[in-house]
């Protein structure tokens, strides 16, 4: 059976969306994980608990406050109408958006604890030797924390692959413009078309199992070469 233009129109817009998500995620959550695993702030529980928030919020209360805020009427939406652009409910732009605050703490916790992992020693070496905080950072902590990254990453590409709830309130099922793979299925189920459900949910079954697997793999040959 071949897939329809739509089905591979759903399933363009799902690897871009999972892509740029996990870029945004590695621009933005990388600084924000690093902070997170070093600072002391004894108010910190309160930033790690709205990092955390998405894993056990509905998507469905996600995505609607996302799309109130992202609407015309929201504090966003109008601000991007003033300043001569246009809300970003029911874009491609706001699928992007609502997939990176929900994937945040699939990406956010495991490289936090990869950071936290490598102790202050390293860091405290490699500053003997007079080298600055940034140089640091790219020369310790992030070659140590390749394990923590590559987690990080693949399970912010994974959990964007399979969103259906905050997808669906932000950006609708607009065919060839906000319509993924998981919102695909459930309209094939709906029009009792299992075929074609059968074989996208057995496609991102096959793609989850692959990327899980390499990492498992990846990580085990990381601990070995690293004990």
């Amino acid at each position: 059976m071949t897939p329809s233009e739509q089905d591979l129109a759903a399933l363009l817009i799902t690897l871009k969306l999972a892509g740029l998500t996990t870029i945004i995620l590695l621009l933005l959550g990388t600084p924000l994980a690093w902070w997170l695993a070093r600072s002391n702030w004894r108010f910190k529980f309160l930033l790690e608990a709205v990092v955390a928030l998405p894993l056990v919020l509905p998507p469905t209360v996600l995505g609607f406050y996302l799309l109130i805020s992202l609407g015309p009427n929201g504090p966003i939406g109008s601000l991007m109408e003033s300043l001569g652009g246009s809300h970003l409910a029911f874009t491609f732009t706001g699928l992007v958006v609502g997939s990176v605050f929900y994937s945040m703490p699939f990406f956010i916790q495991p490289l936090q604890n990869a950071f936290t992992a490598i102790g202050t020693r390293p860091l405290e070496v490699a500053a003997t030797w007079r080298a600055s905080p940034l140089a640091r950072f790219f020369s310790v902590a992030v070659p140590r924390a390749r394990p923590g990254f590559l987690t990080a990453a693949v399970r912010g590409f994974a959990h964007t692959l399979g969103e259906v709830g905050v997808v669906l309130m932000i950006g609708g099922n607009i065919p060839g413009g906000t319509q993924v793979l998981s919102i695909a299925i459930y309209d094939h189920v709906e029009a009792l078309e299992y075929s074609h459900a059968h074989w996208i949910s057995a496609g991102l079954l096959l793609l989850s199992f692959l990327l899980l697997m390499a990492v498992y793999a990846l990580n085990r040959r990381f601990s070995i070469v690293h004990p």
